[in-house]
């Protein structure tokens, strides 16, 4: 993306370009944490009000309708990309230019015409969802309305109309997350994920599990942390029906006696510590095999299939992950 595309009110130097290729997904804390998108696969033009031990939001929805959990994924694209580059040292910014074909296929989506009609919606309701809460991020406590991107604008279309590359800024409040790092690493598969809930758990699950032995959780509080609108009976039938499907990235799922959510992780996740140490020089070795790639997206890769063939100790792991790397890049 040069220059010359962007619009001259706005100079160059505060504009972040979304151009790492493969970046490792990246949820902000906050929003794993609270209800804050809709799992509706209606307009839902409900308030929330939600609260939770000292947390308190109120979500307003526009005309559009309120944001959904699959709009979220605008925003773990724009944050997987600052957090990338946060992590090879490069400046970053709010205001953030991308290209919407690079935006759909990361997120797992098609690139029909449809598409990116949906994802002009999807820009609509995130811009138009107004937020107050009392939730912190990077150390500030908001307690004033805002949405959760400022604005947003198509720099370049096509003829037809559609979308080429699009001007985002994301609110004060989600940019402090990132830049605090108050971030998780999502698994890729997240975006293959198409029943609303099943986004939900996962996030929850992947915010209050991790990579702990298990967690435990109660229906009846899961219910209200996961923002469904559902009876609880239908809201029990539905976690049935996901946990029968097996498809949850990352976590096996199981309804003990009690009507409590017990969640495991499965072995391929790596705690931090325990994957072999590379040094400082084979990831540079690595930014220059593979140029565009996140590299700590690679990393993660290789220690995931590190931990998938037995985590058998290396007397030189900096030398068995860049061929790894070498034989990824040739395949």
């Amino acid at each position: 993306m040069t220059a010359a595309l962007m619009p001259q009110r706005y100079p160059a130097a505060e504009i972040f370009v979304c151009d790492v290729f493969d970046a490792l997904p990246k949820d902000d804390l906050a929003t794993m944490e609270h209800p804050i998108f809709s799992l509706s696969t209606r307009p839902d033009l409900q308030v929330l009000r939600y609260s939770h031990n000292n947390a308190a939001i109120e979500v307003v929805p526009s005309v559009r309708g309120r944001a959904t959990i699959h709009d979220k994924d605008i925003l773990i694209y724009c944050i997987s990309q600052l957090m990338a580059a946060l992590n090879a040292g490069r400046p970053v910014s709010r205001m953030m230019q991308l290209r919407a074909h690079d935006l759909l296929v990361a997120t797992s989506r098609e690139t029909s015409g449809d598409a990116y009609r949906r994802l002009r919606e999807a820009f609509e309701r995130l811009a138009g969802t107004r937020i107050t809460t009392n939730i912190t991020t990077g150390n500030t406590e908001t307690t004033s309305g805002f949405g959760l991107i400022e604005s947003w604008e198509i720099v370049r279309k096509t003829r037809g109309g559609r979308m080429i590359s699009v001007m985002v800024t994301l609110s004060d409040w989600l940019f402090r997350a990132v830049t605090a790092r108050s971030v998780l690493t999502l698994s890729r598969d997240y975006f293959g994920l198409r029943r609303p809930l099943e986004r939900r758990l996962y996030e929850l699950a992947r915010k209050h599990c991790g990579k702990q032995a298990e967690w435990r959780i109660s229906v009846e509080t899961l219910l209200k942390k996961s923002g469904s609108g559902s009876p609880r009976r239908v809201f029990r039938a539905m976690l049935r029906d996901i946990i029968a499907a097996g498809q949850m990235p990352d976590y096996d799922l199981e309804l003990e006696p009690g009507d409590v959510l017990r969640v495991t992780p499965r072995g391929g996740l790596v705690a931090p510590g325990d994957a072999p140490l590379l040094s400082p020089a084979a990831l540079d070795q690595a930014r220059a095999l593979a140029p565009g790639l996140d590299v700590h997206a690679l990393q993660a890769e290789w220690q995931a299939y590190w931990a998938r063939h037995g985590r058998v100790v290396l007397r030189a792991p900096d030398k068995a992950f860049l061929g790894w790397l070498k034989l990824r890049l040739a395949g």
